[in-house]
């Protein structure tokens, strides 16, 4: 099955629309003003990203606003009646182990002429829903293992201080310093790479773009790639992103005159 979709994401509202039917899927936080359903509108009540209850209309009283965090909304084609619509999707959690609060939904036979078109409406509303994380099924709680930090945390210290560091890679050369806990020196004379890497698409990545925006504010420092100034930053992965885009974990690129890495000096187990 494939589903063309228009995807707009804000830091207060998704909204995902079907190309074929035009039927529009909207997340918002569930804060009071988003409370209120149109008539014409499924509802879905998200706690993180788990479905806890399925409705339309209206969401009654009785269920605790504590009990979710986000609504979404579903609109639909003329030709889909939302009562049918909700009725099977309700079906599909519950058969599927999922315990959702009830809502005012009155069980109803779906008709037999309305079984294919509502069904495969259903169909690609959940492949959506599954999609973007949100189940209509009980997912396993997976086994619980001691957590390990996702990042590796590094230390300064003053021996590290002293040591000058180099790096070579991606068409970058330089000689750099953490001279301080919040102070990374790139001594005048480094090189940088020239263009940033694309993706597939042409556009640029998020690591090109920071890497633009740290070069930009530093830009009476730098000729034709070559910083003419010592340049201060304030950590190792904007060395990298300011050098060469990222792309690579600058912790193993920069080496002291031993081939040890900064990584190696500074990582806490």
């Amino acid at each position: 099955m494939d589903i063309h979709l228009e995807v707009q994401i804000t830091e207060k509202k998704t909204t995902i629309k079907l190309n074929s039917t035009q039927s529009v899927i909207t997340i918002l936080p569930a804060t009071k003003k988003h409370l209120k359903i149109e008539t014409t509108e499924l509802y879905l009540l998200l706690n993180g990203h788990k479905i806890v209850s399925i409705g339309r209309s209206e969401i009654p009283d009785t269920i605790d606003p504590a009990a979710f965090t986000k609504i979404m909304t579903i609109t639909t084609p003329w030709d889909i009646e939302l009562g049918y619509l909700e009725q099977l999707l309700i079906e599909e959690a519950k058969n599927s182990g999922l315990d959702l609060i009830p809502s005012k939904q009155t069980e109803q036979t779906v008709p037999t002429s309305a079984q294919k078109t509502i069904t495969a409406f259903k169909e690609e509303i959940v492949m959506i829903l599954e999609t973007f994380g949100y189940h209509l099924k009980q997912t396993e709680e997976p086994t619980k293992t001691k957590a390990k930090p996702a990042k590796a945390r590094h230390k300064w210290t003053k021996e590290v201080s002293q040591i000058e560091f180099t790096l070579n890679t991606r068409e970058s050369r330089a000689t750099v310093f953490w001279q301080k806990r919040n102070e990374m020196l790139i001594k005048a004379g480094a090189t940088m790479m020239t263009a940033p890497p694309l993706n597939k698409d042409g556009s640029l990545g998020f690591s090109a773009k920071m890497g633009q925006r740290i070069r930009e504010d530093h830009m009476d420092k730098v000729k034709n790639y070559v910083t003419t100034d010592d340049i201060i930053l304030k950590s190792v992965n904007e060395v990298g992103l300011f050098l060469y885009f990222g792309g690579t974990n600058s912790w193993l690129e920069l080496t002291d005159k031993d081939g040890k890495t900064i990584n190696e000096w500074t990582v806490v187990e």
